[in-house]
């Protein structure tokens, strides 16, 4: 039952394999199941296959932090924030940018 989520949208990927938010909720899920190689290969598959799809960004950024890869993580919400701002989606930018600027403004 515990990977039920997990299966029930690879079934539909198998319908839409290349459909981007059922994409993004399954590397949710392995975000979750703490499963960051699994969520990270679709993440950057994401960004390949679906760059303007900009929810990626922002929790692909916060895997790269959890996993101290700074630098990655700016690129990623540097990138993510000229997408939101592409797609005139003021909210997304929004978080891209605090997000971002935790990073660039933590005093360590």
């Amino acid at each position: 039952m515990e990977n039920s989520r997990i299966e029930q949208i690879k079934l539909f990927l198998k319908e839409s394999p290349d459909d981007p938010f059922l994409n993004y909720a399954l590397a949710i899920e392995y975000v979750a199941k703490k499963n960051q190689a699994e969520a990270k290969d679709i993440f950057q598959k994401l960004i390949t296959k679906n760059p303007e799809y900009s929810a990626t960004y922002y929790h692909y950024g916060k895997l790269l932090l959890s996993e101290n890869k700074k630098n990655e993580a700016i690129e990623i919400f540097e990138k993510g924030i000229k997408v939101a701002k592409q797609n005139n989606e003021q909210h997304a930018a929004s978080e891209l940018l605090s997000a971002l600027n935790e990073i660039l403004y933590d005093e360590d």
